[in-house]
């Protein structure tokens, strides 16, 4: 723990002379670090209904364990207007810490220092502490609170040309340990950057945004006027267009979805996955397996309903709820093993998926095959959205990409057919045995094909319908034969699917499955080839 966070102060030794002023001078300058001592600055924080950067640390990490450094920079001061430039600690605060007992790397930017701006020592701690966690597997944790790069030192190319090593070190960051930004402030240009490259991204409402530019460079560059909530406030990033992964109300919560979310990873993807205690699942739920499935195939359910019934109780953790709610992503337990969960939801589009659902669903399967959680999926959709909204999207890359993840995954993976499981949405899903499911199921309610029974009448069998005395009542005929082919125990038959099992075994054949599977597959024998392409 830094001096500037010491409970008690430092007693100076009681030599004379220059060992007794060295001291006393590092005592005053640690001294004048503490929040304490920037009282003013710290009250103007507050103001903004948001913590400072220690108060911050302090709630994120385990008592008494952050382990300061570079506490003592000054900045360079050697650019136009910057000789008497003062920004404590550079403006941000870095150092090694535990959460839960495990070790993380750590950087905090301070608003109250030039508004958080980033300059370029500062950027060298960060940069030392991505290093750190790259080489040591720790999880790198930012909280973001500033304006990007600091103008002054921005505008002069012996400080900018080099630009930032940071970003390389990200990417190899990416899969190999978990990092996460929660954005607690202004967080255009420089945070969104550093966010964009995380797995897990954190806002607070009302008082944090996101996003290339603010409003002044905007109006700058384009003429534009806006204003900085409805150009990047949590309401558009996080809810609608999932550049964030959840918003939440406060700092306090936000800080708590931070330590949720280590909960279900690892370390790094060569350590084994954090358990905790097994729990039963919620018995109302549980119980509510047998009838959750409404008679009509055109009426809705809360799929969650049947998460919360096969899972250890309170364990499901949704990841970007408000962001293309007709897929649910989210992280829960079996038995206190981690797993993630990728379930349609008929409450909204009905289940159905659009660019919006792929890009959170393949982002999803991404980070769960990188840090080793098994995949649980849960079945019900009619397909891909259709229509000229649909393609305007480029669906057809975006569905790409969904299918590209789960090609790419080496994780074990079961899925179950809940209901509908139509067309190309279905191998997406992970049914049947396209992707090599370790375990493919499905409840009796199930439906399989390859299409909608009525579009695919209504095209291949128009003439004969035309042509019928009763074009109706023939139209009904088909599309009542060709459902008849359609249910979970014709699939079972010719082996497409392993099993129709009861609903309410949903969790017990889930767990043993997953009992039974390694903790990864072998790598597919592939051509010797540098690099996949993404669709997207």
């Amino acid at each position: 723990m830094s001096i500037a966070d010491s409970t008690g102060p430092l007693m100076a030794p009681t030599a004379a002379g220059a060992t007794r002023l060295a001291f006393e001078q590092f005592v005053d300058k640690r001294s004048r670090l503490s929040d304490a001592a920037r009282s003013s600055a710290i009250a103007r924080q507050h103001a903004l209904g948001k913590l400072s950067a220690r108060e911050r640390i302090a709630l994120l990490v385990d008592h008494g364990t952050f382990h300061e450094i570079g506490a003592l920079v000054e900045p360079k001061r050697d650019t136009f207007d910057t000789e008497t430039l003062q920004a404590p600690s550079d403006g941000v605060l870095v150092g090694f810490a535990r959460v839960d007992g495990r070790p993380v790397c750590l950087c905090a930017f301070d608003f109250t220092v030039l508004g958080g701006s980033n300059g370029r020592i500062g950027e060298y701690k960060v940069e030392r502490m991505a290093a750190h966690a790259l080489d040591h597997g720790c999880p790198l944790l930012l909280l973001l609170d500033g304006g990007g790069h600091r103008i002054q030192e921005g505008l002069d190319s012996r400080h900018f040309a080099q630009g930032s090593h940071y970003f390389q070190t990200a990417v190899a960051l990416s899969g190999w340990v978990p990092t996460i930004a929660v954005v607690m402030g202004p967080g255009f240009a420089g945070p969104s950057n550093f966010a964009a490259l995380c797995d897990f991204v954190v806002m607070v409402r009302g008082t944090s945004t996101m996003g290339i530019a603010g409003p002044a460079l905007v109006a700058a560059a384009t003429g534009e006027a806006t204003e900085k909530e409805a150009l990047g406030g949590a309401a558009v990033q996080a809810d609608l267009n999932g550049l964030a992964d959840i918003a939440a109300n406060d700092d306090a919560e936000a800080i708590g979805l931070v330590r949720t979310y280590l909960g279900y990873m690892p370390s790094n993807a060569r350590v084994p996955l954090p358990t905790a205690p097994a729990r039963e699942p919620d018995a109302e739920f549980e119980a509510g397996l047998l009838t959750v499935m409404p008679d009509s195939p055109r009426k809705t359910y809360d799929v969650c309903d049947v998460v919360r019934g096969v899972v250890d109780e309170d364990s499901l953790f949704q990841i970007k709820p408000g962001f293309a709610p007709n897929l649910v992503t989210g992280f829960a337990r079996l038995n206190g093993r981690p797993v993630g969960i990728v379930a349609n939801q008929p409450l909204h589009l009905a289940g159905a998926l659009d660019a919006k659902a792929c890009e959170k669903g393949a982002h999803f399967v991404s980070v769960c095959d990188s840090f080793g959680l098994p995949l649980l999926y849960l079945i019900d959709l009619p397909g891909f959205l259709l229509g000229s909204q649909a393609e305007d999207t480029a669906l057809a890359r975006r569905s790409a990409r969904l299918l590209f993840e789960l090609g790419q995954a080496t994780v074990p993976r079961v899925s179950v057919v809940l209901r509908k499981g139509y067309g190309l949405g279905y191998i997406a899903m992970c049914g049947g045995r396209s992707f090599d499911a370790d375990l493919c199921v499905a409840w009796p309610t199930a439906e399989i094909c390859a299409m909608s029974v009525e579009g695919a009448v209504d095209v291949a069998y128009q003439k004969q319908v035309r042509a019928a005395a009763d074009p109706a009542a023939k139209r009904a005929e088909l599309i009542d034969r060709f459902r008849q082919q359609l249910g979970a125990l014709h699939a079972a038959e010719h082996f497409g699917i392993d099993d129709v099992i009861d609903p309410r075994d949903t969790r017990s054949v889930v767990l043993a499955a997953l009992e039974h599977c390694a903790p990864r597959k072998k790598q597919r024998t592939w051509p010797d080839k540098p690099h996949g392409i993404s669709p997207i």
